[in-house]
């Protein structure tokens, strides 16, 4: 069939990867940093000129990248917003990532439509700060006159999108990006316009939101341009999961999401119900506290590194001498513990000890996930694999741990450009189904990641009699939180 190219726009960088239509063998790829200046105090700027990201992409796509390249899929952050003007002009630079401005917004939203499972039954979600639909209330109440001329939302793939098709009168999304944005429900498959209006103060445009394997449209020079989807989406379908696995992604907070055929409406909102970029759903649960425990650990003993809190936490056993840390040290989602601060547990003069209390931090942080894993397993979503992402999945204390603690096989991939090949697998699925080659309903077969698989093996029962003796402290200590 020809190659295709896939764009991620992560918060930072763009990356394009250029691939075989018929395997997916990554031929060539790019990546440039967004020009963009970090705040005075550091950290990541909360509004983002989005030309921006053009001008990485463009960069990105330099010396000939893009040339026999039949069509293109874009992957980019999810939750930045863009509010165009009735002529299509931004109101104001997008707004990006989640930041403690928008915290009172997502209270009063919540309050404003009679509270957490209000909002879960409409949406499948409940308002965060990261969310579009915070962002919408916060720009209402602070800067109402840009609100008042806001005619048009898109999402930073829609934009782009939309720029490479040479801003067409049509716009669009997926399934994907629209489930993230708190105003579209992937139960009902429909926009819930009333919500917008309840934080923006009145209507406006959105993008139609179209199947996972058809086009946007067409570039003048007759290059196909794919739907596009959120970065999470992309990274599941460039990675190849499907019914039977789950995601674990180690941030500094964790996640953990998993393919199910149908939304998952989760009235205590623990569940987010996102759609994926197939047709299926993406329920995903979030854990606030994933490898900051290990870095807290790490601080804690006197350790340079994350590799070196592994090294300690290895000359423990299982169990860690009886020691259980409740990683809840910065509140928790999951359980909903938003107050509450971490627990060690189990001190006796023998547990004592540096290893065992970096082997209980390892041990913690993997029970609070094989929590959140357990909260989409109680409502029937079946877990044969999980996938185990992010730097820290490469520590051999998680690796040792993990199998057993998630009772499952784990699969570690080697690092790659995920999302992006995910928007190259979605743009070869479109030019495939525009030329009758592959079924909307079936995205083209393409070669798995390349991965180290981990099975329990005889540790499962020694892994799951550690994860009772974490079950014990944390109904001790928060009795009913799960």
């Amino acid at each position: 069939m020809g190659i295709v190219a896939g764009l991620d726009s992560s918060p930072d960088f763009t990356r394009i990867v250029v691939c075989d239509t018929d395997t997916g063998a990554v031929l060539r790829q790019g990546y440039a940093p967004h020009p963009v200046e970090s705040p005075a105090g550091g950290g990541r700027p909360s509004d983002v000129d989005p030309q921006a990201w053009l001008l990485s992409l463009g960069e990105a796509a330099g010396g000939g990248l893009l040339e026999g390249v039949q069509a293109i899929g874009v992957s980019a952050q999810q939750n930045a917003v863009v509010p165009l003007d009735a002529q299509g002009n931004t109101v104001r630079p997008a707004m990006v990532g989640g930041d403690k401005r928008t915290q009172v917004a997502a209270a009063d939203l919540v309050d404003a439509l009679g509270g957490r499972e209000a909002w879960a039954q409409a949406v499948g979600c409940v308002p965060q700060a990261a969310q579009p639909v915070t962002k919408l209330r916060w720009m209402a109440r602070t800067e109402p006159e840009n609100a008042q001329r806001t005619a048009i939302l898109l999402q930073a793939h829609d934009w782009l999108v939309w720029q490479l098709l040479g801003r067409p009168v049509r716009r669009t999304t997926d399934r994907g990006g629209a489930s993230g944005t708190g105003y579209w429900s992937a139960a009902t498959g429909g926009y819930r316009p009333d919500l917008v209006e309840l934080a923006l103060g009145h209507q406006v445009m959105l993008p139609e939101v179209i199947g996972p394997a058809d086009a946007a449209g067409t570039t003048p020079e007759g290059l196909l341009i794919s739907v596009g989807t959120g970065e999470t989406m992309a990274a599941a379908f460039g990675l190849g999961i499907g019914l039977g696995d789950a995601v674990v992604s180690l941030g500094a907070s964790g996640s953990v999401m998993a393919v199910h055929p149908e939304a998952l409406v989760d009235g205590s909102g623990m569940i987010t119900a996102l759609a994926d970029a197939t047709g299926m759903h993406l329920p995903v649960v979030t854990t606030l506290n994933a490898v900051r425990t290990l870095r807290g650990a790490a601080e804690l003993l006197g350790l340079p590194d994350l590799e070196s809190l592994s090294d300690l936490a290895m000359k423990s056993t299982p169990g860690s001498h009886g020691l259980v840390l409740l990683p809840y040290l910065e509140g928790e989602r999951t359980p909903n513990l938003p107050h509450t601060a971490g627990t060690l547990a189990g001190l006796r003069r023998e547990s004592m000890k540096a290893e065992h209390l970096a082997r209980a931090a390892f041990e913690g942080m993997l029970c609070g996930l094989a929590d959140a894993l357990d909260v989409l397993r109680g409502r029937g979503v079946e877990v044969r694999r999980v996938f185990l992402l992010g730097s820290a999945a490469e520590l051999p204390a998680v690796q040792a741990a993990a199998p057993a603690l998630f009772g499952t096989q784990v699969v570690v991939p080697q690092p790659a450009d995920y999302a992006a090949i995910g928007a190259a697998r979605q743009a070869a699925w479109a030019l495939g189904a525009s030329q009758g080659t592959l079924d909307v309903r079936t995205p083209p077969v393409w070669q798995g990641a390349v991965a180290q698989v981990l099975e329990p093996g005889d540790e499962l029962a020694v892994g799951q009699a550690v994860r009772q003796q974490f079950v014990a402290v944390r109904e001790q200590t928060h009795p009913g939180a799960l």
